[in-house]
């Protein structure tokens, strides 16, 4: 099935809470934009291609560990909090950027997903605007009431080149983490550089930044409810006060890195995973954990197996999504390309 074609899983799930609460929450401290990552090269300053080359390049080692997976105090999908082992591994610094994703283009050839056409027999039934290659963009809708879901727009010619639709270009946003990127897309990047995507116990492990304590309501803010990560602040989707400097995504390297120096875990766009997503986890402890087995899940009819992502993306705010915590995941469709869905790369060998 073509992309983004059918509603999309992460598009309809929303996390409610009081707007009261929320904007109490806004009340404890102004956001800013912090631009830490300008000290070793990422940010406004960066480029988008790391300086270094070679089969580790723009990436850090993450030593073997055990940590407590999931979470029992937020999402049932989070559950159950387990022992988990994992193996060490490299890790991109921050999310694979326009520049690297061109870079992988121009070497290639490739064309995405959201690139491809669809041949009109094979699906007679679909709007011709369906047919036409394009992907999932968000339009704020004038006002929130009736509008749920419906600020997600189906753009013909929109893909990772012109994220927005015809137009629109990612010129001056070499930095910036690419967006419109289907699960195909990621894989064929990742392999292409002798590399995989994560497994979601790397990506949290990872996220943790060497915390291993019950994720709190939110890695997106301070303790003063300051933004140390690109989210939503505000009522999403009629109102968003941008207080971390950015409407849409920011260059990577913009907000303080975790414990482990990596970039923008939490918030800026979703991050895909290898795992297939069931809702869960055991109890049992694991050693390097791979998700379950495609056959062993449950599909409903009319739709097809999702893979986990991880991690939030600028869309998130405290009345919608709000999975801004490493133990946060959500499902997605491996043929959806949406402006807020990127990736991050590792490597499965041995450290310096």
């Amino acid at each position: 099935m073509a992309l983004a074609r059918r509603t999309p899983l992460i598009l309809t799930v929303a996390s409610a809470v009081l707007a009261g609460a929320m904007l109490a929450a806004f009340a404890t401290g102004a956001g800013q934009n912090l631009q830490s990552g300008a000290e070793i090269g990422s940010c406004a300053a960066y480029p988008g291609l790391p300086a270094e080359e070679g089969e580790t390049a723009g990436m850090l080692f993450i030593p073997a560990g055990t940590f407590r997976m999931g979470s029992d105090r937020h999402q049932p999908e989070e559950r159950f909090r387990h022992v988990a082992q994992v193996d060490g591994f490299w890790i991109d610094r921050h999310e694979v950027t326009n520049a690297q994703f061109r870079k992988f283009v121009e070497a290639t050839g490739y064309v995405t997903l959201a690139e491809r056409p669809v041949d009109p027999k094979d699906h007679p039934d679909w709007p011709q605007d369906m047919v036409a290659p394009g992907a999932v963009v968000f339009v704020p809708p004038k006002e929130a009431r009736g509008s749920d879901g419906r600020w997600w727009q189906y753009v013909a010619g929109a893909n990772w080149r012109v994220p927005r639709g015809p137009g629109s270009s990612i010129a001056g946003r070499e930095n910036h983490p690419v967006v419109h990127i289907a699960y195909d897309d990621a894989l064929a990047y990742a392999q292409w550089l002798g590399r995989s995507l994560p497994t979601e116990a790397q990506w949290e492990f990872a996220a943790r930044g060497g915390r291993d304590s019950e994720d709190d309501w939110s890695s997106a803010f301070d303790p003063e409810g300051k933004p140390v990560a690109n989210v939503w602040q505000g009522i999403f989707p009629v109102l968003n006060t941008t207080e971390d400097g950015y409407a849409e995504t920011a260059p990577v390297g913009c907000f303080p890195p975790n414990g482990y120096g990596l970039y923008d875990m939490i918030g800026n766009v979703w991050e895909w995973t290898g795992d297939w997503y069931r809702p869960g986890h055991s109890k049992e402890m694991a050693s390097n954990p791979k998700g379950p087995e495609l056959i062993s899940l449950r599909v409903a009819p009319g739709q097809a197996a999702s893979r986990v992502i991880k991690g939030g993306s600028y869309l998130c705010s405290m009345n919608y999504c709000s999975r801004y915590r490493p133990a946060a995941r959500q499902p997605q469709e491996l043929d959806l390309a949406a402006a807020h869905l990127g990736f991050r790369t590792v490597l499965n060998k041995t450290g310096p």
